[in-house]
């Protein structure tokens, strides 16, 4: 995606039922915190681009729940990424479309980027559009540190070196894996910490990987107290059912 220069965006109208709270710009790019009225799971909002004027919708979700994006625009060039919670890599690129709608694989504040190409913004374009945002379901709650015990300092109940493979570093054969439980029954976020800063988080459920935050889909398969996770023919993980289950 192209470089952030300059953010200069105009929000025309914001539709009932969200409070967007206006946050600090960062590094050229504009913040705009969600937040849903209560009671509400979605949001309507209407704005306009012109150039590099990027925008981020910040908005928080729990592992589980289901996050459904439109963008409708005037501008063909106009288009959204949805980037994790901590994450460096992104999980959805709008060039592959103007929807988005997946269960989430973590906790945290999701960042929808709304923005022009790049030579759409250079030759200083605009866009108006409409972005319908939605988050249902219920959340997985992380399981409390008074029924399992969190590494001090973090989010989570425990770590431990893992077999994987980075088809961008062959070099690599080692992660380190956190997880943050939430029950006893195998639901659970697995994060892979890659040596070079990346992460992946991967959720349980039920013993079973179900989604990553990653753009493609997984496969799965067992071998013995191992699940093999493959992301398309990029990544694999060989992940023990010890950090999942506990044990």
């Amino acid at each position: 995606m192209k470089k952030i220069l300059l953010a200069i965006v105009a929000l025309s109208s914001l539709v009932y039922p969200v409070d967007i709270a206006s946050a600090a710009t960062v590094a050229g790019v504009r913040t705009e915190q969600v937040r849903f009225s209560p009671g509400a799971s979605s949001a309507v909002i209407k704005g306009t681009l012109k150039g590099d004027g990027d925008v981020d919708y910040v908005v928080p979700a729990g592992a589980g729940q289901t996050l459904a994006v439109t963008l409708k625009k005037t501008n063909p060039q106009n288009y959204f990424n949805i980037n994790p919670p901590d994450g460096s890599l992104a999980m959805f690129v709008g060039q592959s479309g103007n929807d988005f709608k997946g269960v989430l694989p973590s906790d945290g504040n999701y960042t929808v980027r709304v923005y022009l190409m790049r030579p759409a913004a250079r030759r200083n374009e605009t866009s108006t559009y409409t972005l319908s945002v939605s988050v249902t379901g219920n959340p997985l709650k992380a399981t409390p540190a008074s029924q399992d015990a969190l590494i001090p300092g973090t989010p989570f109940h425990a770590s431990t070196s893992i077999a994987c493979e980075l088809s961008i570093d062959p070099r690599v054969r080692n992660c380190e894996a956190f997880v943050i439980r939430r029950g006893f029954d195998g639901t659970a976020t697995v994060v892979a910490h890659w040596p070079d800063g990346m992460k992946r988080s991967i959720l349980f459920v039920k013993g079973r990987p179900v989604v990553s935050d990653a753009q493609t889909s997984l496969t799965v398969t067992k071998k013995d107290r191992l699940t093999l996770v493959s992301i398309g023919t990029d990544e694999r993980y060989e992940i023990p059912d010890e950090l999942v289950f506990g044990g």
